[in-house]
C-alpha cells in the first residue's frame, strides 16, 4: 500500500505525521528499537486507578460494574495514550486486560448521540469478536453504547440489517467486515478508530490481504490505529509501518505477569473419577474464606454440583446456559458470603469479583494456558493473594508442565497444611 492510501493529513496528530509517510515512501525499514519479536516501550506514563485517567462518569460506572477494580499492567499504560489518540502498539499476552485496554479506549471517545460506526475491531476468529462484543456492550452500559459483531456463518441479511440500521462500533472477522462495508451496508466514514486484536494470531492465519483490503476502505484521513498483539513478527511489524504513524509503543513482559502473591499447587490424581473425593476431602478447606471451582464445561459443572449436593455439601454453581436473574441471584448469595463455594466455568472467570476469594481450584486443567491467569492471576480479579490448587490427572501433567513454562512459574505439590496458607 503506498502512502496515498492513507490520504494526506495535516499536522495536527500529537507527532508529526510527515516523517512517517516520508519513512514509509523510503521501503519502511523497521523503526528504531523494533527488534524482531520484542519491541521497546517509548511511553513512561503509568496511572494506577481508573479514577484518574478522566473518563466519563457513565464509563466508570460500566467499568466498576463489569468488576474491575484497579488497571492491569496494559491497562495502566496503554489506555491514556489510546484515549488521547495516538496509534498505539501495545505488546502483552493473553490474559493481561488488553481487550478492556481498547474497549474503555472506544467508549471514552465514541459520540453517543451519532448513530454510525466509530470504531471498528478486527479479531481473528468469531469467538474472540464475540467476546470483544461482549466485553465493549458490558462497559458500555450505562452508556447505552450499540456494538454489533460481524461474523461468518451467521446471516448476511441480518448484519447487514443491523449495521444499517446504525451501531457505534462493529467488532468483527476481516472477511465478513469487508463483505458489509463492500455491500455498503457498513458506512466506513465515521470510523475514526481501527484496532487490531491478537495481529500475530490474525496475521498468522493468512489475513493480511483482507486487512489492508478493509483498511483501504477506510476514508478518515486521520484515523487513529491500535493493534495489540503478543509477539511482533516480520508480518506484524510490516503493518505497523505501512498503517500506523510513529506509533507509542508499550511492552508488557510475560515474566511481570505471573502470579506474585498467589501460591500454586497441585494433587496428582491418578484418574479423573478420584477427583470428586479429593475436593470432598478438601471442602472444609475451602469454607475457610471463599473458593471458586472451575471445570471446563458446563455440563461438567451441573454434574460436579449435583454430586456435591448429594452428598450433603452445599455449592453454588453458575454457568452461561442459565438465565440472568439466576446468575444475578446467585452472585448475590456469593458476594454476602452467604454461599461460600461457588463452582462455574471459564466463561464467568473474568466477570466475577469477589474480594474473599482466596482460594481457586482448577478441578479440570484449562484448555488453553491463557485461561489459566484469568481464573487464578491478578488480571482475572482473583488471587491478589491467595492459593490455587490444581488437580492434575496423569493425562494433563504435559498441559500443567506447559502452564508452568508459559508462565515461568512453579507449582509445587500440595502441603499438608494447605488450610494455614489461605
Amino acid at each position: 500500500m503506498s502512502s496515498d492510501d492513507r490520504g494526506q493529513t495535516q499536522d495536527n496528530g500529537p507527532n508529526d505525521r510527515e516523517r512517517e509517510r516520508d519513512r514509509e515512501q523510503d521501503g519502511g525499514s523497521d523503526p528504531p528499537g523494533m527488534d524482531p519479536g520484542v519491541i521497546e516501550c517509548n511511553w513512561d506514563e503509568i496511572i494506577e486507578h481508573f479514577d484518574d485517567m478522566g473518563l466519563t462518569e457513565d464509563l466508570l460506572r460500566g467499568i466498576y460494574a463489569y468488576g474491575f477494580e484497579r488497571p492491569s499492567a496494559i491497562q495502566q499504560r496503554a489506555i491514556m495514550p489510546c484515549c488521547k489518540g495516538y496509534d498505539v502498539i501495545a505488546q502483552a499476552q493473553s490474559g493481561t486486560g488488553k481487550t478492556a485496554t481498547f474497549a474503555i479506549s472506544i467508549l471514552q471517545q465514541i459520540d453517543i448521540t451519532l448513530m454510525q460506526c466509530q470504531a471498528l475491531v478486527l479479531a481473528p476468529t468469531r469467538e474472540l469478536a464475540q467476546q470483544i462484543q461482549k466485553v465493549i456492550i458490558a462497559l458500555g452500559d450505562y452508556m447505552k453504547a450499540k456494538c454489533h459483531a460481524c461474523i461468518g456463518g451467521t446471516s448476511v441479511a441480518d448484519d447487514s440489517a443491523r449495521c444499517k440500521a446504525g451501531v457505534h462500533v462493529v467488532v468483527g472477522t476481516p472477511g465478513r467486515v469487508n463483505d458489509m462495508i463492500s455491500r455498503r451496508a457498513l458506512d466506513p466514514r465515521k470510523i475514526k478508530m481501527f484496532v487490531l486484536d491478537e495481529a500475530d494470531e490474525m496475521l498468522s492465519r493468512g489475513f493480511k490481504d483482507q486487512i489492508y483490503d478493509v483498511f483501504k476502505l477506510l476514508p478518515n484521513k486521520d484515523l487513529q490505529v491500535v493493534l495489540l498483539s503478543a509477539t511482533m513478527p516480520a508480518e506484524v511489524l510490516e503493518v505497523t509501518t505501512k498503517f500506523m504513524r510513529e506509533p507509542i509503543r508499550i511492552l508488557v513482559k510475560k515474566e511481570e505477569l505471573t502470579l506474585e502473591g498467589i501460591k500454586q499447587f497441585y494433587v496428582s490424581v491418578e484418574r479423573e473419577e478420584w477427583k470428586l473425593d479429593t475436593l470432598c476431602d478438601l471442602y472444609e478447606t475451602l469454607t475457610i474464606t471463599q473458593a471458586v471451582i472451575f471445570c471446563n464445561t458446563r455440563r461438567k459443572v451441573d454434574w460436579l454440583a449435583g454430586k456435591m449436593k448429594s452428598r450433603d455439601f452445599t455449592v453454588s454453581m453458575m454457568h452461561g446456559d442459565m438465565d440472568q436473574k439466576e446468575r444475578d441471584v446467585i452472585m448475590k448469595e456469593f458476594r454476602s458470603g452467604s454461599s461460600r463455594v461457588l463452582i462455574t466455568t471459564d466463561l464467568l472467570a473474568r466477570g466475577i469479583d469477589v474480594q474473599q476469594v482466596s482460594l481457586v481450584i482448577n478441578y479440570d486443567i484449562p484448555t488453553n494456558r491463557e485461561s489459566y491467569i484469568h481464573r487464578i492471576g491478578r488480571g482475572g480479579r482473583f488471587g491478589r493473594k491467595g492459593v490455587a490448587i490444581n488437580f492434575v490427572t496423569e493425562e494433563h501433567k504435559r498441559m500443567m508442565h506447559d502452564i508452568e513454562q508459559f508462565y515461568s512459574t512453579v507449582v509445587d505439590e500440595m502441603p499438608m497444611n494447605v488450610a494455614d496458607l489461605i
